[in-house]
Formats: structure tokens, C-alpha cells, sequence
């Protein structure tokens, strides 16, 4: 499918130099999702709450909201009333956000299911279970003139391919597409697709498959 004109395409709305609002990056606005998170995982009400510590509704909003900042006091009724250590209020404050660097020529070379003859797949980077609920394998695929040609791959998710180097011929479902040097195929992984014709070699791609964690 041809991509649409600019004035056609829906308006993104994840700016990717956003930053957090200030609101977000506070210590008050962690602690307050988290003393939500406890109680509805509870299923205990904001009144119920409100008895159980003998602090006014009010005051439960503004701490679940991020509006105040509760006293160590506060915070060790809450943690009583709801079962939990006093830590676990600081658990989205304190959690690691991690980031992968892989060298060049560092990636790990690996076989993923499915594969076949002459296909050289180096995985660049993994990051597992994170807040986003989304896993994302980013690979670097060699072929050579040995390399089998087929359409099987079939998984869940979405895939990106960016071609670096030489000229394929990309089958996804029943179309086929001429790779070259600078172009892009995203598509939904879970219909067959592979690479079908081999055209100019050295032929190296990106291929960043993303999908859902599994719980």
C-alpha cells in the first residue's frame, strides 16, 4: 500500500521531544498513583479509606492526585490500612528506566524460530518486562548467496524493515516488494511474509519487531 499524502494521514499525537509535565516528575505524583493503585486494586472505596486512616476525603484526593505532600505520618496510616510496607508508595519513584548500548559489531548473534539457511541474525538490544507493555526486538539481518528464500514467518506484533544494504524482493501476504537501500516496510506481522527474491547482495536490513508482553 502507497503511502497516503501528509494532509490525508491522522495526526500523531505522541510528541517524541515531549518531555514529563513537573507535575509528573515529582516524588508526590508517584506516591499518590500508587496509594490509588493499592486501594482500587482492593477495591476499597476513598470513604472507606477515609475511616480506616482518619484522614478526610479531601485529603485522600489531594494525595491521590499528587496535590499534596503527605507526612511520614499519613503515609505509614495508609500503608497500614492497606497492607502494604511504607516502601511500596515509592516504587514508581525509585524504578530503574533502563537503556541498552551495543556496539558496532557487538550484537548477539541468534536463531530465531523459524529460521533458515544463510540468514544471520544479530539481536541488538533487549530490554524485558517495563512499563509500556511492550517488547521490542531489534535486529541487523544478513543474506547471502546461500541464503533459502521463503514467505513463513508468521508472529504476533508489528515489524519494521530498513533496508541498509543491497536489493530484496519482500513478500507480506500477497504482495511482493522491491527493497532497496533507504526504504521502509512496516507491516502486521501475524500474515506471512519473508524475503522471496534475492537481487543484489550484500543484502542487510534492520528488522524491529514489536509486540505485547506476555503477563
Amino acid at each position: 500500500m502507497n503511502i497516503q499524502k501528509a494532509e490525508d494521514l491522522a495526526k500523531l499525537t505522541q510528541d517524541p521531544h515531549k518531555g514529563l509535565e513537573e507535575k509528573e516528575k515529582v516524588l508526590e505524583v508517584a506516591i499518590g498513583r500508587e496509594v490509588r493503585a493499592f486501594r482500587k486494586k482492593q477495591n476499597i472505596t476513598v470513604a472507606e479509606l477515609s475511616a480506616l486512616t482518619n484522614l478526610s476525603i479531601g485529603m485522600l484526593s489531594k494525595i491521590e492526585n499528587g496535590n499534596t505532600s503527605p507526612s511520614l505520618t499519613t503515609l505509614q496510616s495508609l500503608a497500614n490500612a492497606l497492607s502494604v510496607p511504607l516502601t511500596a508508595f515509592f516504587k514508581q519513584y525509585e524504578e530503574r528506566r533502563e537503556a541498552v548500548h551495543t556496539r558496532a559489531g557487538e550484537g548477539v548473534e541468534t536463531e530465531r524460530a523459524g529460521t533458515r539457511s544463510g540468514h544471520q541474525y544479530n539481536l541488538l538490544g533487549h530490554i524485558g518486562s517495563n512499563n509500556s507493555g511492550v517488547i521490542v526486538e531489534p535486529y541487523l539481518i544478513v543474506l547471502n548467496d546461500e541464503s533459502d528464500t521463503f514467505q513463513t514467518f508468521q508472529h504476533d506484533g508489528i515489524e519494521t524493515i530498513y533496508m541498509l544494504e543491497g536489493i530484496v524482493g519482500y513478500r507480506h501476504g500477497s504482495e511482493a516488494y522491491r527493497l532497496e537501500p533507504g526504504d521502509t516496510l512496516f507491516f502486521d506481522a501475524d500474515a506471512p511474509h519473508g524475503p522471496e527474491e534475492l537481487i543484489k547482495f550484500p543484502i542487510r536490513y534492520l528488522s524491529i519487531i514489536s509486540y505485547p508482553q506476555r503477563k
